[in-house]
Formats: structure tokens, sequence, C-alpha cells
């Protein structure tokens, strides 16, 4: 009995000491557990204000892009103004120069009966040669000036590819509100267009409406004028809202269906355009219509699960443009049209030029009428002479013979005219047209 009592005594000290120290074990692994647990969180909250400094610092750059792009549109426009001024400080002193030397050389020629209109003639096509070369120089300047500031875009451009990814972030702000989605899809098609050049409702118009040919009504987002009377339709009305599910998927497979939805969207809507055929409805448009994607990783993510997609929308005549190529796009129209505005304003030139030369040909005409005139004058002058001297004079000159007191003052001699008017030098007669009409015979204009 003795024995068994001291086995079941040392059987609950074995018992106790195990269960202490079981005990013990599992409260050092509890507080290791809250440790770790806590470094964690610790580490947590770190990459949370991380996180925010980051976006803090995302919006400065987004903010400083956005300064930096209103800086360049105002040296855009005081480039312009500037040029625009020099050209017409040029033109005024071309102009003042021309007509002091043309008065100066038709009073000249009116003193010499017309003499030197070759000289007349040749200041105005250097004139209007140093003009024409001042024109090319402005252009070149021009050029150069927009060179730069295509530099200046491109460097702008880089910029926003590095934000490009946080901007993905304002569609969720978008999400609940289809309206403000599609205003803002206009409004970046319209930034794109002003900042390569193009003014609204001169350039280009918004919220066009035109009549179907069902009888319903149209309305294109933007409607670009070519010059030749053409046009470009623009339409924005993409929707993104299976993006915005693809980007807000916890997972890669929902992630997965929600592209893919988009890419089906995106497809149906150029379906959409391709059966509205807004060419139809346009004099002189393309036969083709541009669906404006305001964003480049919404058309990549659309192309990347429908890698067909692009030739679709060709086929249907409709041309996919992210803001990169349509920046390209309106930067050609607006080279166009500087290109039409330099074509207009040579031809004006030709004009004037063409002008000028036919008038002072008028000019000459009638100097070489005056100078017939007094050709004309020194004949009878002189045919007067000879009759004075053979007639008059013969009989006069008989007193003094005869011994007749003749005056106080003897009768002298007459003399003929012998130079004649000329026109031009001796050695460099200039051809002029000979006035055959009776108009051209009488006064000029």
């Amino acid at each position: 009995m003795t024995t068994e009592l001291i086995l079941v005594a040392l059987f609950a000290l074995a018992t106790g000491v195990l269960l202490g120290w079981l005990i013990g074990r599992s409260g050092r692994q509890g507080a290791a557990t809250a440790d770790a647990l806590r470094v964690t969180l610790d580490g947590v909250r770190d990459e949370r204000e991380a996180a925010l400094r980051d976006n803090e610092r995302l919006n400065a750059e987004a903010r400083a892009f956005e300064a930096r792009l209103v800086e360049l549109r105002e040296a855009k426009d005081a480039l312009g103004a500037q040029f625009a001024e020099v050209g017409a400080k040029l033109l005024e002193t071309a102009q003042r120069q021309f007509l002091e030397r043309a008065d100066a050389r038709f009073k000249q020629s009116e003193e010499t009966a017309g003499q030197g209109l070759k000289a007349l003639l040749q200041p105005v096509n250097e004139r209007l040669e140093k003009y024409e070369q001042t024109v090319n120089a402005l252009e070149e300047k021009r050029t150069d000036a927009f060179g730069e500031l295509k530099g200046q875009i491109e460097s702008m451009r880089v910029g926003q590819e590095k934000v490009s990814n946080e901007a993905a972030k304002l569609v969720n702000s978008l999400r609940a509100a289809p309206k403000s989605r599609g205003r803002w899809g206009e409004q970046q098609l319209k930034n794109v267009l002003e900042m390569c050049g193009l003014s609204e409702h001169t350039d280009f118009s918004t919220e066009v409406s035109v009549g179907g040919e069902e009888g319903g009504r149209l309305r294109p987002d933007a409607i670009v004028r070519v010059p030749g009377g053409r046009a470009l339709v623009i339409d924005a009305k993409v929707s993104l809202n299976a993006y915005q599910d693809a980007f807000n998927a916890v997972d890669d497979a929902e992630r997965v269906l929600g592209l893919t939805a988009h890419a089906a969207s995106m497809r149906a809507h150029v379906n959409g355009l391709g059966n509205k055929a807004y060419w139809s409805q346009f004099d002189d448009a393309p036969d083709y219509v541009i669906m404006f994607v305001p964003g480049e990783h919404f058309l990549s993510a659309a192309l990347e699960h429908d890698p067909t997609l692009w030739d679709f929308a060709f086929d249907k005549r409709v041309l996919l443009a992210t803001p990169t190529n349509l920046i390209a796009i309106a930067r050609t129209v607006a080279a166009v049209w500087r290109q039409e505005k330099l074509a207009k304003e040579a031809r004006q030139i030709g004009e004037l030029g063409k002008e000028l030369y036919d008038r002072l040909a008028k000019a000459a005409v009638d100097l070489r009428r005056v100078g017939g005139g007094l050709t004309t004058a020194v004949s009878n002058y002189n045919s007067f002479v000879a009759s004075f001297e053979t007639r008059a004079l013969v009989t006069a000159r008989k007193f003094r013979d005869l011994n007749i007191e003749p005056g106080a003052r003897e009768i002298e001699e007459v003399a003929p005219v012998e130079a004649l008017a000329r026109y031009g030098d001796q050695d460099n007669v200039v051809a002029l047209p000979e006035a055959s009409s009776p108009e051209e015979r009488g006064t000029g204009t």
C-alpha cells in the first residue's frame, strides 16, 4: 500500500511538472506571436505612410506638369504674336521704302521726260526679292521655334507617361457619374486639339448634331475642318465601365474577365460607329470616323485581349486614336492649315506684284506718250524758228544794211532745239508696249 501511494505521488508530481512545462511553453509562444504581429503591423503602417507620401508626390508632379503645359501654351501664343508683329513691321517698312523710292523715281521721270524707267523697275524687283527672302527667313525661324516647341511637348509627353498609371485611378472617381465620364472624354479630346494649335469654332467644332438616315440625330463629339472644305469626324463616347471592373478586381481571374469584357465593349462601340456611317452625313468627309480613346492603357488593354480589334475597326472604317495618335493627326492638320495660309499669302503677294507691274507699265505708256508730245512740240517749234528766220528776220536785218538806227538791242539769232525727248538711256532703252486702243491713247489712270 505504501509503495502504491509512493507511485501515485510520483505520477502526480510528474504530471504536474509536465503540465507546468506545457503551460510555460504556450505562454512564451503567445508572446512571440504577439511581438511578430506588432512588427507586421508597424511594417504595414510604414508602407501606408510611404504610399500616402508617394500619392502626394505624384499629385504635385501632376500639378507641375499641368502648370508646364499652361506655360508652353502661353509661350506658343507669345511666339505667334511676336512673329505677326515682326512680319507687320517688315511689311510696313518695305511699303514705306517702296513708296518713297517710287515718288522719287516718278519725280525724276517727270523732270527728265521718262529717263531711267529700268532703274525704277529694278528696285521694285529687288524689294520683292528681299520681301520673299524675309518671308523665307521668317518661315525658317517659325520652323525652328516650332521644333523647339515640339521638343518641349515630347518632354511633356514623357513626363505624362510616368503618371499615366496613376491617371488610371481617376477612373474610379468617374465610375458613379456617367455624364462626368463623358464630359471628361470630351474635355480630353478638346485639350489635345487645342494643344496642337487648333482653335474651337475656327478649326474644329464640338457637339455637332446632324440628321441620320433613319430620321434620328447623330451627335459626333468633334468635327475638325481640313483645308479644301473637308472634315474629320471624331467620337469620344467609348465606355470604360468594364475596364473599371477589371481595375477593381481582387484576383487575376476576375481581372481577366473584366479586361475581356472591356475589349468586347470597345468592339461593340466600333461596330456601332461603323453602322452610323458619320462620313455619309458630311460633305467631303473621308470614308472613316476617328474613335478617340482617352488613354493609352485603355486601348492597349483591349488589344491585348482582342488582337484583331484594330483590323476589325479598319474594316468598319473606324480609326482608333489615343492621345498620342490624335496629337500626330491634329498637328498634321494644323501644319496643313499653316501651309494653306502661307500659300494664300504668297498668292496675294504675287497678285499684288502683278498688279503693281501692270500699273507701272501703264504709267510707262503714259510717260512715253508725254515724251511723244514733247517731241511734237519741239518739231513745231523748230518749224516756227525756220519760218521766222526766213520770212521775218531777213527783212528786219535789211534795216541795218540801210544804215537805219536799229535801236539799243540787236536782233539775236533764234537757234532751233536739237535735243529731243528720250525714253530710257541711249544705250539701254527699255522696250514698252505701244498704246493701241483709244483708252490707252487717252488720259491714263
